[in-house]
Order: structure tokens, then sequence, then C-alpha cells
């Protein structure tokens, strides 16, 4: 069976995040799938078929421990990989998959060497649970109270997924990250919550970056993702929301995340809004094809 290696939201090899993408996976079981999954041992692994709905083809994505019903990167990188493979012509500037959410199109940019950019839109946010002892989340997380933003909640989002946002004041802070499993469970039963990936971010920063952002799920077998695309649309809504940017920002973010993995990733996120509410939610970024392989299926 054939895969193509691609890092996704970048432009540069071996920066970004890995991703496998089976374009033609044949008649794998699901257990196949996710083995196959957990031997690549990247973030995600995708596999190609015909469409089954109203989409272009069906896409399944699997981390090394579970399937997801959405994910960003693996949906810009597969885009990539399809412009590739020559199933999404040159020139066509709109393609949709049939995920586990249902429809995902994706909006693409081309130049005279091929597929430029790519545009996933996310569902419209849903706004859950808080965590409403930051004391205790913060020494779950290992940073100090005060690191902490004031009036942003440390609340799970989602746009298909959900992750828990933990907004903090400095770039070190975020460095600083690490999580007892244990205890971040604790609070979470506490409010109620499942386990969630935990999403850090704050606004400090240096560079053209709106945000500098890191992604942990050791829950999920992913100690820390170098770039999260299905967190990314969550992201800028909880930040146009609670006042840490504004709606000319939301519509033209830009999350550098996997810095500490010396896999830097730059995730652009356009969050367009009427008033107080959010009427659209984009991720987008590039890939670049870094290599190619075949596994034996036995």
């Amino acid at each position: 069976m054939r895969y193509l290696h691609y890092d996704v939201f970048t432009s540069t090899p071996f920066e970004g995040n890995q991703l496998a993408v089976c374009p033609d996976p044949g008649n794998l079981t699901t257990a196949q799938m996710q083995t196959i999954a957990q031997e690549m041992n990247f973030s995600e692994t995708t596999f190609i078929y015909p469409r089954e709905g109203s989409g272009d083809v069906k896409m399944r994505i699997f981390t090394p421990s579970e399937e997801l019903p959405m994910a960003g990167h693996p949906t810009i990188g597969s885009t990539f990989a399809l412009a590739e493979e020559a199933v999404i012509e040159r020139g066509r500037q709109d393609f949709v998959f049939e995920l586990g959410v249902g429809p995902t199109p994706v909006s693409l940019e081309w130049n005279d060497k091929g597929l430029s950019f790519a545009w996933m839109t996310q569902r419209l946010p849903a706004f859950g649970g808080v965590i409403e002892d930051r004391a205790k989340v913060a020494a779950a997380v290992g940073v100090a109270e005060a690191d902490l933003v004031d009036g942003a909640p440390v609340q799970s989002v989602s746009c298909g997924v959900p992750f828990l946002f933990v907004a903090l004041r400095t770039r070190s802070a975020v460095d600083s990250v690490a999580i007892d499993k244990k205890a971040l469970a604790r609070c979470a039963e506490d409010a109620k919550l499942t386990e969630l990936p935990v999403f850090f971010f704050t606004r400090e920063g240096t560079g053209p970056e709106t945000v500098y952002s890191r992604m942990l799920a050791p829950g999920f077998g992913i100690a820390e993702d170098p770039a999260t695309g299905g967190a990314s649309g969550p992201l800028g809504c909880y930040a146009f929301r609670y006042g840490l940017v504004d709606a000319a920002t939301a519509r033209e973010m830009l999350s550098l995340q996997g810095v500490a993995m010396r896999r830097p990733s730059r995730i652009h996120i356009s969050i367009e809004t009427s008033g107080a509410e959010i009427t659209r939610v984009r991720v987008g970024g590039q890939s670049v094809l870094v290599g190619r392989g075949e596994l034996y299926i036995r």
C-alpha cells in the first residue's frame, strides 16, 4: 500500500506537523487502519476512499490510539496529497471531504508550481464547560495562577472536536507548561468535563504571529502536537469571544505552534463575524511533500 509523507502547516521540509496519507488503501479493516496509524506514529494518518455521499472523497483519520471525526492538519495535508495525485485537478477552487462530522469543504489557491494554499471551513463554535477552580488547574498544568489571563476562562470549545483552552500571559509561561495528568483529570471531573486535549496560548510575541501556542494531549497518546488545525478554529473563536482579539484581527490570525518541539508550524485562522456573532470559521496553511513509501499489508 502506497503512502505519501507530508509536513503540514509549513513550506519548509522537516518542520510543521507530519502526516501520512494513504491515497488508495484498498479493503482495510478499521483495526488495520488503527494498526497502521500506530506503526506510522505520526499525530495522524489518513485513508482516502471513494465518495459515499455529497462530497468528493471520503476520508478517515486516525491518531496512534483512536479514530477522529475531524482534524485540521490531516485535511490540509490530504488536500495537497490529492492535488499531487491529480485527484484534485489543477485550478480547481473547491473540494469537499466526507468526514465523521459531515461534509467539510476546502478552498484552494494555486500558483505556477501547483497547489500553494488550502483553507478548511470548520463548524461554528460550541462553547462548553468551564473549570472554575483556576488555582487547581494552574497547578495541574505547571504554571502559577497569576499566569492565567484574567477574564479568559479555562473552557472547552469545539468546531468539530473539543479542546480545553488555557490562555496564558507570557510566552515563557506557555513554554513552561507541564501537565500532571491525574491532577488535570480531577479538575475536569470536578467540572463535569471529560478528559480533553489542552491548548495553551499567549498573545505575547515578538514576531508576525497573533498567538504563540502549544497543544498537549497525553491522554490521547500525543505528548505534544506541533500543529493542531482542529483546535485552531476554536482558538480564533475563543480569542474573539473573550476580547483577546478584535474583529479585524480575528479575520487574519496566525498561530505559531510547535516551536518547543523544533517543528515550527504556521496556522492561518480566519474568523468572520457580525457584531458579537461568529458567522464563519476557516483554518488554512501550506504543506510540503517530503517522502513516499510502501507498507506491506499481511
